[in-house]
């Protein structure tokens, strides 16, 4: 298991964005030098984790439980088998593309060491964005994505570090329970009836899909 490739992303102009000056940052590509990755702060403040990664639009990406986005290069090569066009490492905003390792199906609070000092910790799946769909200029491409359900993983840091390309990954803690990032997904978007099994997360879950799994039960609870 191993990061084939950290990549980081520059501002640049988009229709698609809702970001400060119409500028996104998914546009990412493959670093040649070594990495610093740290809690970038709270949502709303805080950008990306990755040293010299942009976050644009701080109202919906970046913050403490979105610092890392990570994407498996198999679920790339699945990808573009569906779509018939090459997708390089990076083309789906991931700041790690990953390899041998299964991160749509992690689950919640799994933590992984990243060389020899970073490790992260996953907190929910991806939801697709409109400035996701210009970016790869795929028709429906939210809906396809969504019903695909191969999400990704955001992660937060547990444990701050310097990383490169080809570091080793290991999986240093799994969680008990049965929450994936990808079951996360579909109970925040598709599947709404999920909602309090997230709770089996506890406070590992990233703070967004906690707050709606309490919420839901709370409302149900009042409603019998």
């Amino acid at each position: 298991m191993k990061v084939l490739t950290v990549n980081l992303g520059r501002p640049a102009p988009s229709p698609h964005s809702d970001g400060a000056g119409g500028l996104t940052g998914i546009g990412k590509h493959p670093s040649d030098a070594p990495v610093r990755v740290a809690d970038p702060g709270p949502k709303g403040s805080g950008g990306s984790g990755l040293a010299g990664d942009s976050v644009c639009d701080l109202r919906h990406h970046g913050g403490s439980d979105q610092a890392v986005y990570a994407y498996a290069r198999e679920e790339l090569d699945a990808w573009e088998r569906k779509l018939g066009r090459p997708l390089p490492d990076g083309a789906f905003g991931e700041n790690l593309t990953t390899l041998g390792l299964t991160v749509s199906h992690a689950r919640i609070g799994e933590r992984w060491r990243i060389g020899d000092e970073l490790v992260l910790e996953v907190t929910s799946g991806r939801i697709p964005c409109r400035t996701f769909a210009g970016h790869l200029g795929e028709r429906s491409w939210e809906r396809r994505f969504t019903q695909e359900g191969a999400t990704g993983a955001y992660l937060r840091v547990i444990e701050p570090g310097t990383i490169r390309s080809g570091d080793p990954v290991e999986v240093v803690y799994t969680p008990g329970h049965e929450i994936t990032a990808a079951l996360e997904f579909r109970a925040m978007t598709t599947e709404r009836e999920l909602l309090p099994r997230l709770l089996d997360a506890g406070e590992a879950l990233h703070t967004e899909a906690l707050h709606a799994a309490r919420a839901y039960v709370a409302e149900r609870g009042s409603a019998t």
